[in-house]
């Protein structure tokens, strides 16, 4: 009975890092360009009572043995990167990959960080950054008399400066593909590092080898689906009380037993 009480206990704990996986889809449901997470369990060590196969006393094969499983464990919280949902702005920087890829932006310490969120601005000296005034790599400088920004498709960018007629092309977008995208490190800020498990990156033209497309004035909301996370929720907490409940009643058992009369 003291084993049943270690394997509820594995079940509770599994259930509050589901719990917490999904507080954060939920907490950033309205996160541009956020990808939902999701926690992947595995079942835990198998303890053998009687081998399957070993001869009884009487010389016969046994055709099943007995294995009591130990609990589960945490195996991964995955990013899902499931295209969110597009949402018009009108703005002229705010920028969305259709299809796979990631823009690139430079951190502070020149590594390159990787992100869906486009919500781009400029900064005092013209340059597109992010938020956090992360430059977009590679660097685009829009000029001080512009009077529009054309971002095409295949990520070319226009400035039609003032006292001209003709747009004129400042920059090209380059964005990233990586071959297991699950393995980026989140770093927050909605950015991604590369690791050993997601590959390098491998940077293209919008809309060749491939890769997505980039659509100007649009952002991509969060791939976080509230009712989906709402019936996960339901499910994990039921499933907590259901282990709790594990413990509740071996406790009653062992109670039973203490109390035993000769």
């Amino acid at each position: 009975m003291d084993r049943a009480l270690f394997i509820a206990a594995t079940g509770m704990e599994a259930q509050r890092i589901n719990i917490d996986v999904i507080s954060n889809n939920l907490a950033n449901v309205n996160t541009t360009g956020f990808k939902k997470s999701r926690a992947d369990f595995q079942e835990m060590l198998y303890q053998g009572l009687k081998t399957a196969g070993a001869l009884s006393a009487e010389g016969t094969e046994v055709p099943t043995g007995i294995q009591i499983g130990l609990g589960v464990k945490p195996a991964a919280v995955q990013k899902m990167f499931q295209q969110g949902d597009f949402v018009s702005t009108g703005n002229t920087l705010d920028l969305v990959i259709e299809g796979k890829g990631f823009f690139q932006v430079s951190m502070p310490d020149g590594e390159l960080a990787y992100t869906r969120a486009g919500a781009f601005k400029l900064d005092s000296e013209g340059n597109v950054v992010n938020s956090d005034g992360y430059p977009l790599e590679p660097s685009i400088t829009i000029p001080a008399n512009t009077l529009e920004v054309t971002v095409t498709p295949d990520g070319t960018v226009s400035a039609l400066e003032a006292g001209s007629s003709t747009p004129v092309e400042i920059g090209q977008i380059e964005i990233a593909q990586f071959i297991n995208p699950g393995g980026l490190k989140a770093i927050g800020k909605n950015l991604f590092l590369p690791t050993g498990s997601s590959g390098d990156a491998t940077t293209g033209t919008p809309g060749l080898e491939g890769l997505g497309t980039v659509n100007q004035g649009f952002l991509e909301l969060s791939n976080v689906n509230v009712v989906e996370e709402m019936v996960n929720m339901i499910v994990s907490q039921r499933a907590y009380e259901l282990n709790s409940k594990v413990i509740q009643s071996t406790d009653e058992m062992l109670a039973l037993t203490n109390n035993l009369k000769r």
